[in-house]
């Protein structure tokens, strides 16, 4: 997938980088309710709560459990940085 159709979703916690590829979208577990990234997304900031991130690669639905976190979105880009 290139950039021109797909976001670039970068996990990280404190410890390690978690997950750095291209995706097509990304649903993430905020305070004031889960949301959805696809792209070409609004630049935004949020909070996270325990849940899943869930993301599309290609034909493949993955999740992530995380317990805590924060996202920011810009530039078809997803960067999170959470606690696991």
């Amino acid at each position: 997938m290139d950039s021109k159709n797909g976001i670039y979703l970068n996990v990280s916690s404190p410890e390690s980088q978690l997950l750095g590829q291209m995706v097509n979208s990304v649903s993430l577990p905020g305070i004031g309710g889960r949301f959805c990234i696809l792209h070409d997304h609004a630049p935004l900031i949020s909070a996270l709560e325990e849940g899943d991130i869930e993301y599309i690669a290609g034909d493949e639905k993955k999740t992530l459990h995380v317990r805590s976190g924060f996202v920011e979105v810009s530039d078809n880009t997803v960067s999170v940085c959470v606690e696991i």
